[in-house]
């Protein structure tokens, strides 16, 4: 089965009842059961829900995995495979990376006994001068949020399975129809479904997809304990955005490229990180595990200064200025002061974050309202 039809029918059946072909919202908290643990699968909806489940089932086809399971958040996603750990335990994670994920480790898990090393995977030959007897995951966004660094996944996929650690890859920038982590040597995907999954900037929700049965069952059993589960009515929001995921991104892609190509040639701009130029570091490994390069962008202005990144983002009018990424709509963001304001100064500067940088997230409007979007606003600065 071919990805667009994957989008539309894997773990999708018409509703035996009525013959309804959407997934109906099941918008109950309990079920009915015949006598004391006899039940047709479903006993409260915190554990299995109707509508979950056929989510759960097509995000694990799109990513060529076995087992999804669904959070209420991708940083609810992301709680779960850390409390896979114990304290002492050890975690490599990449040191660009979304500024959340960076907040969950630091100010919440190193609270209990687990140490995280932040550090450049670009070169998976680094990785292994951290390993540790207590080294238990490797953690690994890419392209990373916000420098669009590319990181191996097949490489570091062979240095964990070496080590027998655990390896768990952000897929949120990618997406399932452009890179499948799992087939390259990850052991967990896990997406903010909140950005491309459900596209239309309406839901907030997390994903993890796995292929080990005792994997699924120790996430499962978290999923179901701590209780951050999506409802029933942001899964069938979500079911609905996938349908056309296939189609967006292909748009997302072609005008992310036409946006990075317009912004490297423009006269006030300094440095523009896309993973499509050929003189982007890694290049050759996003050709190798990507099919296409996305349409996530950030650049810098020429001046450097905190000023013209305010005036550029103050004044475009379709790059709407706002937390978050991924939907039909083009969006900008100043990640200095938004999405990645929880990592010290000091630590984002180390990887090129930089007061000025702007990031965007490349809607599917008509490209050329875009770049007039752009232009209008660098002219003022």
């Amino acid at each position: 089965m071919k990805f667009g039809t994957k989008a539309i029918h894997a773990g999708v059946e018409p509703d035996p009842s009525t013959g309804a072909i959407m997934t109906p919202i099941f918008q109950t908290s309990t079920y009915v059961q015949r006598s004391p643990g006899d039940h047709k699968g479903y006993e409260y909806s915190r554990t299995h829900n109707p509508t979950r489940t056929a989510l759960q089932n097509n995000l694990a086809a799109l990513e060529n995995g076995k087992h999804g399971l669904c959070f209420s958040s991708g940083l609810g996603a992301i709680d779960a495979i850390i409390k896979l750990l114990n304290p002492g335990d050890e975690v490599i994670s990449t040191n660009d990376l979304y500024g959340g994920s960076y907040r969950i480790f630091t100010k919440v898990f190193e609270r209990y006994g687990i140490k995280f090393h932040f550090i450049s995977m670009e070169d998976p030959r680094t990785i292994e001068t951290y390993i540790t007897p207590h080294t238990k995951l490797i953690w690994a966004e890419t392209p990373t949020n916000p420098m669009m660094n590319i990181i191996d996944i097949e490489e570091i996929g062979k240095v964990a399975k070496k080590h027998d650690i655990l390896f768990g890859v952000d897929n949120t920038f990618a997406t399932p129809f452009l890179q499948n982590p799992l087939d390259l040597g990850a052991d967990i995907v896990m997406h903010s479904v909140t950005k491309y999954l459900g596209g239309h900037s309406d839901v907030v929700m997390g994903a993890l997809v796995v292929n080990d049965d005792q994997l699924q069952e120790k996430l499962a059993f978290i999923q179901n304990a701590c209780g951050a589960t999506p409802g029933p009515q942001d899964c069938f929001l979500v079911l609905r955005g996938i349908k056309t995921l296939h189609l967006r991104m292909e748009r997302h892609c072609e005008n992310g490229a036409a946006i990075a190509r317009f912004l490297k040639s423009h006269p006030k701009i300094d440095k523009v990180y896309w993973p499509g130029f050929e003189d982007h570091p890694n290049h050759d490994i996003a050709k190798k595990q990507m099919r296409d390069f996305g349409g996530m962008i950030s650049f810098t202005i020429k001046r450097n200064k905190i000023e013209d990144a305010h005036t550029v983002l103050e004044n475009l009018h379709y790059f709407s200025l706002a937390e978050s990424l991924g939907g039909v709509e083009s969006l900008s963001g100043h990640p200095a002061s938004m999405t990645h304001a929880s990592i010290p100064k000091e630590e984002r500067e180390k990887v090129g974050l930089v007061d000025s940088l702007i990031r965007l997230s490349v809607g599917i409007e008509d490209i050329e309202d875009l770049k007039n979007d752009l232009d209008q606003a660098l002219a003022k600065v």
